[in-house]
């Protein structure tokens, strides 16, 4: 498997951001959907990698800064077909790797309450991710889990 920094350009990675967004919408009520579009991917701050078996595209994820010592995952997503062959695991981690490089203190996200995110919810706390309330620009949602991780050997924030 090959993560890669990537330019939204690929017909692959639209495809899966399309199935991210409809998946979202199908599960969460439009006000708490939290999905990037491809456009808002592109913003400066947010920085975007896919995953990759050979031609094969195998998930993705994108860091966006909050400020010089918080990043939020963003994008996470493997496609429905592909699941459980280790790329949501890969792309955190790599996630987690370029957050400590930057100097963050502390990584965040968001995710969906209902039954359906249990999986990612499992996956985010078998990195130590904890439950918190919002952060950023989030508020209160009974449709919403936020999650933080402290970046280890870094002071508390």
């Amino acid at each position: 498997m090959q993560i890669e920094i990537d330019d939204l350009s690929r017909p692959q990675i639209h495809a899966l951001l399309n199935e991210h967004l409809q998946s979202m919408y199908a599960l969460s009520p439009p006000e708490s959907v939290h999905a990037l579009d491809i456009e808002k991917l592109r913003q400066p701050g947010i920085s975007f990698w896919s995953a990759w078996e050979g031609a094969t595209l195998l998930g993705c994820g994108a860091l966006k800064e909050l400020d010089a010592s918080h990043g939020e995952v963003k994008s996470m997503r493997t496609p429905e077909a592909l699941r459980r062959r280790g790329a949501g695991r890969a792309i955190l981690t790599h996630l987690i790797e370029v957050a400590r490089a930057r100097g963050y203190q502390r990584l965040s996200l968001e995710t969906g309450s209902m039954a359906a995110f249990q999986p990612a919810q499992r996956l985010y706390q078998s990195f130590g991710f904890e439950y918190c309330g919002p952060f950023g620009d989030y508020r209160e949602d009974p449709n919403s889990v936020f999650m933080t991780l402290r970046l280890p050997g870094l002071p508390p924030a």
